[in-house]
């Protein structure tokens, strides 16, 4: 029998899981939209310029070596996370590579522990992608625990792009995943984006983390620093630490996707892989868990799973 207690601590360690996803109709060209996504779209891309111009300090002078900007909050149950970044491609590449929910699954397989992702076929504006999650290390889908999100369109216009993934329910009483991912055009080869994600957590979950922050995970940290009782600034721990380590995993992933685009298609994979592990081990603190050969080669497993 699956003691699958036994995969609560590292896989609700991994669940914070920072998806962003967007899916629209076929054809490279930005779709006519309907009235109101269209007003919407207006809208939020004069938020997105907005908030260019709030963390466009962050983003030239960072700790990150990238124009990245990181959010974390922990709430009363729920937790989120907020990425913003410069992609260095224009907006119609990064609204034609996104905008289909199968080219999420190269995306999410990255990080170490997702095990399988496979997208159904889109029926109207209805699609859904099943994650499996499990340990980082080669692990059967039996043992892994399975996600169902919602892949749905919001808003599409000439200067504007936003999709959300959202889910129910997830791994060990979580609940609630809204994950939002918006981009607008900066100029003509670059894209800012947003990617945001949360969810909630009932009291089983919180007792499960918690006990995973004492023991597996009490070393591990974040990005963001905060002043400890003597005033000295410390790497947030904890849930916040959780939560932003899975967003720059996630951020990652569609960067590496998105510079993969301009290999040859039987070379993407491998260097989507490749390129992701690079950029994760530039911050070994945060996000180091196997060496290049384990990693490549399981992820290479991976992503050719039937299904994926």
């Amino acid at each position: 029998m699956i003691d699958r207690k036994s995969l609560a601590f590292p896989v609700l360690a991994f669940c914070t899981l920072l998806l962003a996803s967007l899916t629209a109709a076929s054809g490279g060209a930005v779709a006519a939209v309907a009235q109101g996504d269209s007003a919407a779209g207006t809208s939020s891309a004069a938020s997105m310029r907005a908030r260019y111009a709030q963390y466009q300090a962050s983003l030239g002078d960072n700790q990150f070596g990238k124009p990245l900007h990181l959010i974390s909050q922990e709430g009363n149950g729920d937790l989120k996370g907020d990425a913003y970044a410069i992609v260095e491609h224009p907006f119609s590449r990064v609204d034609a590579a996104m905008s289909q929910g199968a080219n999420w699954c190269d995306i999410l397989i990255l990080p170490f522990n997702t095990k399988h992702c496979e997208a159904s076929s889109p029926a109207a504006d209805k699609q859904l992608l099943t994650i499996y999650v499990g340990k980082k290390g080669a692990d059967s889908l039996d043992r892994a625990f399975r996600i169902d999100f919602r892949f749905q369109p919001l808003a599409r216009t000439q200067d504007y792009l936003k999709r959300a993934l959202r889910a129910d329910s997830g791994p060990m009483g979580t609940h609630d995943y809204d994950i939002t991912f918006e981009a607008a055009p900066l100029d003509d080869k670059r894209t800012f984006i947003h990617l945001s994600y949360s969810y909630a957590y009932g009291t089983m979950s919180r007792i499960a983390m918690m006990t995973y922050l004492k023991t597996l995970g009490a070393a591990k940290i974040g990005f963001s620093k905060q002043p400890d009782e003597s005033g000295k600034p410390q790497f947030v721990q904890g849930m916040r630490g959780v939560m932003e380590r899975n967003t720059m995993r996630y951020f990652l992933a569609i960067e590496a996707y998105l510079d993969s685009l301009s290999a040859p298609a039987a070379s993407q994979l491998v260097k989507r892989i490749n390129d992701w592990f690079s950029a994760s081990e530039k911050y070994p603190q945060q996000l180091h868990e196997m060496e290049r050969g384990e990693y490549v080669a399981l992820k290479q497993k991976e992503a050719r799973r039937p299904g994926s």
